[in-house]
């Protein structure tokens, strides 16, 4: 038996449901058309997979009990003829062999045991519905990454490589550093720092802005007392904010939110989770990655996207969040001194305590303001000077920039023949030479 929605006609259905049994295959189609989903039911599974030359499933119900092939071998083909679309088990038999049959065959999204109930059984097919369209969402956000790509590679004649060339270069580091041992983790930082650039070189977001969110959220993790993990997290995060923003129109980020239109609001506050979906292949930066979506959650409730409140909403977003507004605050206010617009900025965020931000945080931040508008100060011997005076094993005390803002070497970085000889070479067709603070090799 084959069942399908009144028009035949669309190419894309919500739900395939496959199971031998007519009354559960009546019970699931009352259940989704009530909720006005759109699904294809058939008895019999070698019919079914005949089906995917027709349509596009967002999701795929199967039994596990069926004659000729079970539900774990049919989601097994299903996988292989439409891989983004997702797959939930129903059983009636309480079998872990089987059951876990399923996870490696089909690699199922979930599983649900007869008899169901009705809400959460919609609850796991709403979400798995979310997923697909999400996946599909993401192959055309890497389609709009690309065109603003090219644009960045026009707008800054400064950068070496093709836009082509710097994406892979971005997915090949971020799966090394996934396949990484412990030694590798530790680059993470410069991984953050290599997608910071695309930011910096974006011609309408300040590359300087984010490296101020991502020290303020270095200061204030220290003050909450943060796990080491956490606090090497927090200004990856700062740096990252708004990487979203790359695969956007620049109507939206090239000027103040508050001058947008309404519908292009709604647009610029999806930049989150489009980092998300961009940070995905990422594993290693789940928790950066969570940060960023979480961005604009409010402690309330009234944030986006999901309008979580309290200590419900990651530690990360929190921090991120206040240390964002802090540096719009300061960004927006009309003082000409820096000091007073420094007070000014703190002052709008405390205005929000409890309501906007967590108390706690706002103390962090209030504890770590003095430090906010000062100069780094050194530790140890530190010397300025020129490409054409440093020597090998020199250790770099801050991070170089290029005169547009492009990171050139992270802070830290010990100095080789070979990163000496090519900054000699970029000096030379600089107006002026690099000031570069380093310290002596210890």
């Amino acid at each position: 038996m084959t069942q399908t929605t009144s028009n035949t006609s669309i190419n894309h259905v919500d739900v395939l449901c496959i199971d031998d049994n007519e009354i559960v295959l009546r019970s699931l189609t009352r259940l989704l058309e009530v909720n006005d989903l759109s699904v294809v039911v058939c008895d019999n599974p070698q019919t079914a997979l005949s089906l995917f030359k027709k349509y596009e499933f967002g999701l795929i119900i199967s039994d596990m009990r069926m004659p000729e092939m079970n539900g774990a071998q049919f989601l097994e083909k299903a996988r292989a003829l439409a891989p983004d679309t997702q797959r939930i088990l129903l059983t009636g038999y309480a079998d872990i062999e089987t059951t876990l049959a399923a996870v490696n065959q089909g690699q199922i999204n979930g599983y649900i045991q007869k008899p169901w109930q009705n809400d959460l059984l919609l609850r796991s097919i709403k979400d798995s519905l979310e997923k697909f369209t999400l996946k599909k969402q993401n192959k055309k956000l890497e389609q709009q990454v690309k065109a603003q790509n090219q644009e960045l590679l026009e707008l800054n004649n400064t950068l070496e490589q093709s836009v082509e060339k710097r994406t892979l270069q971005i997915k090949k580091v971020l799966k090394q550093l996934e396949a990484a041992n412990e030694r590798e983790k530790h680059e993470h930082k410069a991984t953050v720092e290599l997608l910071y650039n695309f930011i910096n070189a974006n011609p309408y977001l300040d590359g300087n802005k984010a490296q101020n969110i991502a020290n303020t959220c270095t200061q204030i993790a220290l003050y909450l007392n943060l796990s080491q993990k956490s606090i090497d997290l927090a200004p990856m995060a700062g740096y990252l904010a708004q990487i979203g923003l790359l695969a956007m129109d620049p109507e939206l980020y090239k000027k103040p939110v508050n001058a947008l239109t309404e519908q292009q609001r709604k647009t610029f506050y999806t930049h989150p989770s489009t980092a998300q979906l961009m940070l995905m292949p990422a594993m290693h930066l789940h928790d950066v990655s969570d940060a960023i979506y979480h961005q604009f959650e409010r402690y309330n409730g009234n944030g986006l996207p999901k309008g979580l409140a309290g200590n419900d909403i990651p530690i990360g977003a929190m921090v991120l969040g206040i240390a964002r507004d802090y540096w719009d605050a300061f960004e927006q206010c009309n003082i000409n001194d820096d000091k007073q617009r420094h007070e000014h900025a703190l002052e709008s965020v405390k205005l929000y305590s409890g309501s906007y931000y967590h108390p706690k945080i706002v103390r962090a931040l209030e504890a770590s303001h003095a430090k906010l508008n000062e100069t780094v100060s050194s530790a140890g011997t530190v010397q300025i000077c020129n490409a054409s005076e440093l020597k090998e094993h020199m250790v770099l005390g801050h991070a170089l920039h290029n005169h547009t803002g492009i990171m050139l070497l992270p802070k830290g970085h010990v100095f080789s023949s070979k990163s000496i000889e090519k900054l000699q070479q970029l000096e030379a067709k600089k107006p002026t030479p690099f000031r570069i603070m380093v310290k002596s090799a210890k």
